[in-house]
């Protein structure tokens, strides 16, 4: 499991690959004007142009006012009708004073008004801040500081969430607190509703005038370590993704429904799914929240042809229990990130899904790789410019030479995914210009030249397709390879009785690198640390094969299936601060760890 690989067996799968890319191109040939239209929006798109999201949901409601925009909970919206309640919400908050470059702080659970008060903020050129409903007290304060929003939109499902934090605009000027619910509002909040009777059902005028680099969003990491970061999402970078991904890859057709149960503070509702859905004018199909068990019945409920998944969603529904109604249903196309290869194929197959448009990207990214031509267990191509580079696991950099430039790796080897930083794929930043700086690298191959380093390190496929293979803080050394977390858990994930793995890498006294240590969830009441072992030995070369376990009823997960896992690797195998069983590798099994075998390690008294 060494981060090179195998120069002759690339050979042979590239040569593979090109045969299936030929042939489901020759599929996709009705598709093809989609696809043109797609890319030629693509590389025609000016930063300096006029244009905007709220500019693109009045046009579709110009143009198919009595289609399906949006439905949420068996209540519908048409274009003509969504288009109508947003303006009549930016009407209000244009009487607050609103206008373009404002931040607005949007506090709600999913539902129908959060993606309308969006399109509202966006109308009016301000800045919608996507909170995560999820935070509290100190967190949630230092989000809305980042945002420096002037007002926030509450819904009544988050009081409690807001009147967590501290909050208090830095300007010195009042905060504008509005309530969105069914229940009265509480004192010192402005009810909403109200106000919307006698709004305005016009289109803004200040929305012809919004230019694409202006910011739309403040999008903000998942914060699976420390405090998250809010980086910033311009319409350009938007609907430049909305066209080479959505119009050129996704390809829903106006009669299409996407259903998305992803949290709408996120890029994959709020950038993928909205932008599919806003493509092409088709309908989006918006949930509470995802749920396993019903997730196929609000797909067949709503109707629905597409939808957006995160990896370990589609692991959650593959582990549920067979059904004769797993394929009843019309989707044909579904798009996201992060489906593991190692259940591809099977998932592929129970639920009947026709084409998977895996992707690659970041709320913070550059550039983006999308799986437009249905290959199998890839993220696809790009067609800006990228590079895949040298990357010393130990130091956490990438490699230089004695030139001081970046290495480019072979075809078929891991390394550092960057993309260059051009005015067609510029770098909008975070709200922190200083933490936008440390995401940037300079004189990679040439003095002057500026790249976006995306933190990931990706396996080039060869035919400018790439497959993720772990974060860069999550690969780690131990017997002087280079360990990748994800590897590891595919195989943890494939053996009989492992439902869940999270793969880390912890410290030992005394011993250079980090050895592996894997949390898991298994099935059954009985755990055989022999058969586990025997299985890894099979499956991963010898110093991939983790050192530890620890065994969890659930794994500790962020609002989008992220793995946690600071807490791990702080507690480690020290059985003084982990009251989980415990298991360490020993004679070719896995046998408990006791505070004896602890303190031996401890004393250096064992050796790898």
């Amino acid at each position: 499991m060494s981060t090179s690989g195998d120069p002759a067996a690339e050979r042979g799968t590239d040569r593979i690959r090109l045969i299936d890319m030929l042939a489901s191109g020759a599929r996709m040939l009705p598709e093809l004007p989609a696809v043109l239209r797609g890319l030629v929006r693509l590389v025609t798109l000016h930063h300096d142009a006029r244009g905007s999201i709220g500019a693109l949901i009045a046009n579709h409601a110009r143009l198919r006012p009595n289609a399906l925009a949006l439905m949420f909970e068996g209540r519908r919206w048409s274009y003509a009708e969504f288009n109508t309640q947003a303006n009549r919400v930016a009407s209000v908050l244009r009487a607050q004073g609103i206008g373009p470059g404002d931040a607005v702080a949007i506090l709600m659970e999913n539902r129908a008004e959060v993606l309308i008060c969006v399109a509202a903020v966006l109308k009016l050129g301000a800045i919608a801040g996507m909170i995560n409903h999820q935070q509290r007290g100190d967190a949630l304060t230092h989000s809305l500081k980042l945002t420096k929003a002037r007002l926030v939109i509450v819904g009544e499902e988050c009081r409690e969430a807001f009147a967590s934090t501290r909050y208090v605009p830095e300007s010195g000027e009042p905060l504008s607190v509005f309530w969105d619910g069914d229940s009265a509002a509480p004192e010192d909040f402005i009810a909403l509703r109200p106000l919307l009777g006698q709004a305005s059902v016009e289109n803004p005028p200040v929305t012809a005038r919004i230019q694409l680099k202006s910011p739309a969003f403040y999008i903000f990491t998942s914060g699976t370590t420390g405090l998250p970061k809010a980086s910033v999402m311009s319409h350009f970078r938007w609907i430049r993704g909305m066209a080479g991904m959505a119009e050129a890859a996704v390809r829903l057709r106006q009669d299409d429904i996407l259903y998305c149960c992803l949290p709408l503070y996120h890029n994959n509702a709020l950038t993928v799914s909205w932008g599919a859905v806003l493509a092409r004018g088709a309908g989006l199909a918006v949930s509470r929240k995802f749920s396993a068990s019903r997730f196929w019945d609000e797909i067949r409920a709503s109707g629905s042809t597409s939808f957006c998944y995160i990896g370990e969603l589609c692991r959650y529904l593959l582990n549920r229990p067979a059904s004769d109604q797993d394929r009843e249903h019309k989707l044909r196309v579904i798009v996201g990130n992060g489906l593991r290869p190692e259940i591809w194929d099977s998932f592929q197959q129970r639920f009947g899904i026709e084409r998977i448009c895996e992707f690659y990207s970041a709320s913070e990214s550059n550039l983006a790789f999308v799986n437009a031509w249905n290959m199998p267990r890839t993220a696809g191509y790009c067609p800006l410019s990228y590079a895949i580079v040298r990357f010393d696991a130990d130091a956490e950099a990438p490699v230089r030479d004695a030139r001081n430039h970046l290495l480019r790796v072979e075809a078929g080897g891991v390394g550092l995914l960057i993309g260059e930083v051009t005015r067609s794929a510029p770098f909008d930043g975070y709200t922190d210009a200083k933490a936008s700086e440390t995401k940037l690298l300079r004189k990679v191959f040439k003095d002057g030249d500026c790249w976006f380093n995306t933190g990931d390190l990706v396996r080039d496929q060869g035919w400018h397709h790439i497959q993720f293979v772990d974060r860069v803080g999550d690969t780690f050394r131990w017997k002087g390879e280079n360990v990748a977390t994800t590897e590891v858990e595919a195989a943890l994930c494939t053996s009989s009785g492992v439902a869940e793995a999270v793969v880390y890498g912890v410290q030992l006294p005394g011993i250079e690198g980090r050895a592996g240590m894997a949390s898991l969830s298994v099935s059954g009441q009985d755990f055989d640390g022999a058969a586990l072992a025997q299985w890894l030995h099979r499956c991963l070369p010898p110093y991939a094969v983790p050192l530890f376990l620890r065994l969890r009823r659930d794994q500790e997960t962020t609002s989008t299936f992220k793995h946690r896992k600071v807490d791990l690797k702080r507690e480690a195998y020290d059985p003084a601060r982990v009251t989980d069983p415990l298991y360490v590798l020993q004679d070719g099994a896995y046998v408990p760890l006791t505070a004896e075998c602890y303190a031996g390690l401890q004393r250096g008294d064992w050796r790898f």
